[in-house]
């Protein structure tokens, strides 16, 4: 009995880590797509959009990873939120970087379901999220 009391000892933690993350993730899902200037919701379950659902999947995978790198490396849950919101802004950035210098026109093409943007706009937002992971180390 005390082998299991020990293998549950960080159970607590985990729930705390766990649960502010999926908090940030859906914060995440909301603010970003307020930002993005279409609706990747009414895109993907209306109109059976690929790109839009490429692009926004690429966004959360990517900041899945950046939070969980925030998640290894914090010294405590405030060190891991601090380090939620530069991972958030970190993919905010990223998709300012695709839509106003990569590829100009990224949002009319996603709005026309013009697969390739998608793919662009989620392998940006998933190498943001792998390279933020990898910075947040100390």
């Amino acid at each position: 009995m005390h082998m299991i009391a020990d293998l549950l000892a960080g159970f607590p933690n985990f729930l705390l880590y766990f649960s502010v993350s999926i908090i940030f993730v859906l914060a995440f899902k909301f603010i970003y797509v307020k930002l993005t200037p279409y609706d990747e919701w009414h895109l993907i379950k209306e109109e059976k959009n690929t790109a839009a659902a490429v692009a926004l999947s690429g966004a959360f995978l990517g900041y899945c990873l950046a939070i969980a790198g925030a998640a290894t490396n914090s010294v405590n849950i405030v060190d891991f939120m601090v380090w939620g919101v530069v991972a958030m802004l970190a993919q905010i950035i990223a998709f300012g970087i695709v839509r106003f210098i990569l590829l100009p026109k990224v949002s009319e093409r996603i709005e026309n379901d013009e697969v390739p943007a998608g793919i662009v706009l989620a392998g940006v937002s998933v190498s943001v999220g792998v390279l933020n992971a990898a910075c947040m180390t100390y």
